[in-house]
């Protein structure tokens, strides 16, 4: 029951978040500048259905388990804290609903360790400028961090870093690296 609330509030703090409209957003990360002067396609005309083109257990379900140190739970499959990455739309910081469970077991997990710390590494496709990719990763991040609060997780155990474009999980210069790419992932530090 616990959880089912920590859902149900993690899901109506997503919607608040997405109601904003792109006035109250960060006017830098928003005003197209960037697409026009790379040439870059909006969300509208990229053929994907959820920025992605795979839900969130598809595209964390590679076999990779980063935080796997932290337990076994970390490395089940069925387990929602075995998923570290959340995916995002082209030149979005929106959290996609797939990924809203996500971020609930691990603000959950956080929450009843209150010692543990993590790292949320925000990241961009290559596309647009290295400041512009910076100041998104960070918003990425930042995105998932704010919804993790709202549970209760606590700032010091959260540390955001951007990395932008400079840490790409995909190599290529293409659509589906670029999916890939465009991510924040949860690090957790030590058990």
């Amino acid at each position: 029951m616990k959880l089912n609330k920590t859902v149900l509030a993690l899901a109506i703090s997503a919607l608040v978040l997405s109601g904003c409209s792109e006035d109250e957003q960060d006017a830098s990360l928003t005003d197209g500048t960037q697409n026009a002067a790379s040439g870059i396609n909006d969300a509208s005309t990229s053929g994907l259905n959820n920025g992605s083109g795979l839900s969130g257990s598809e595209m964390s379900g590679s076999g990779m388990y980063p935080n796997a140190h932290m337990g076994p739970e970390f490395s089940d499959p069925n387990n929602p804290l075995s998923k570290s990455t959340i995916y995002f739309m082209l030149d979005s910081s929106q959290v996609q609903d797939d990924f809203v469970p996500v971020i609930a077991a691990h603000a959950q997990y956080l929450v009843n360790h209150p010692g543990q710390r993590v790292v949320m590494e925000g990241h961009g496709d290559e596309r647009g400028s290295r400041e512009y990719n910076i100041a998104l990763g960070e918003q990425r991040a930042k995105s998932v961090v704010s919804m993790m609060k709202v549970q209760g997780v606590s700032d010091g155990q959260v540390q955001i870093v951007s990395y932008g474009e400079e840490k790409p999980a995909a190599e290529g210069h293409d659509e589906a690296a670029w999916e890939l790419n465009r991510r924040a992932e949860i690090v957790y530090q030590g058990k």
